[in-house]
């Protein structure tokens, strides 16, 4: 039968394209489904590729001075020549949304420079602060935690307040203590104000939904929609203000006064 059809195929032409057409269909189709596959094994590495070139990148600023140094990390330095960011490229292996006390399980420690008080950010803005650390791994409370308050402002008037999570939704976050005078208008970014020794000024948190004038306080309360997508949140980068330490302390000095 083998040799019958091996016949057939070769000395009749009609048979002979309708196989090589056939089989080239067949080949085409495997080969499709096998670009596919790796495709998506090699998948993870481009996100990590990704991952560690945005954390290159966002050191990336005009009038800033550039060092690219070991472990992954880049160190920017700040215009005023006073403070330095390093960013570390981590994979988020654990997460919650749920709970009051949410946290969020990155795949880097100790070994590779993290510390407690380290912020953490994605390409999308702002995720939380580092809280522990063990050799390989690192513990951070993201923004939809209780615990969590950063220092925002409004980008284009740079009015700044506190955000805090309300415990509802992992989609928002409230802005207080902007003040009645300041011009808010739905659609306005908001962003960290620099106020710390832990986030860089301008890292997006998210986008004002909507707001409300308490007439009494002469305050604005701000329902802020946020830019990172907690559900979907897979490579963050760990900031570090190196020289922050002397800003520290010298707060610590006046809050003991």
């Amino acid at each position: 039968e083998k040799f019958c059809f091996y016949l057939l195929i070769n000395y009749n032409h009609h048979h002979q394209e309708t196989f090589i057409n056939s089989s080239g269909k067949v080949v085409a189709s495997f080969l499709e489904i096998s670009g596919t596959f790796k495709d998506y094994v090699s998948l993870r590495r481009a996100n990590e590729e990704l991952s560690r070139e945005n954390a290159l990148l966002r050191a990336q600023i005009p009038d800033n001075i550039i060092q690219t140094i070991a472990d992954e990390r880049l160190t920017r330095q700040d215009s005023d020549d006073l403070f330095i960011y390093q960013y570390r490229a981590g994979k988020v292996i654990n997460n919650s949304v749920n709970r009051a006390h949410n946290f969020i399980t990155i795949n880097k420690g100790s070994n590779h420079g993290i510390a407690p008080e380290m912020g953490v950010i994605s390409a999308r803005g702002l995720v939380g602060i580092v809280r522990h650390v063990s050799p390989n791994y690192s513990a951070a409370i993201s923004l939809l935690n209780n615990q969590f308050r950063v220092s925002a402002k409004l980008r284009d008037s740079n009015y700044f307040g506190v955000l805090e999570w309300d415990g509802k939704s992992y989609q928002y976050a409230i802005l207080t203590e902007i003040p009645g005078h300041a011009p808010v208008s739905t659609g306005d970014a908001i962003v960290t104000s620099g106020y710390s020794t832990i986030f860089p000024e301008g890292i997006l948190i998210g986008t004002i939904e909507d707001y409300q004038l308490h007439q009494g306080e002469g305050f604005y309360e701000i329902r802020v929609k946020l830019s990172v997508d907690f559900k979907n949140l897979t490579y963050v980068e760990i900031v570090e203000k190196t020289s922050g330490e002397e800003q520290k302390q010298l707060e610590i000095l006046m809050q003991n006064d």
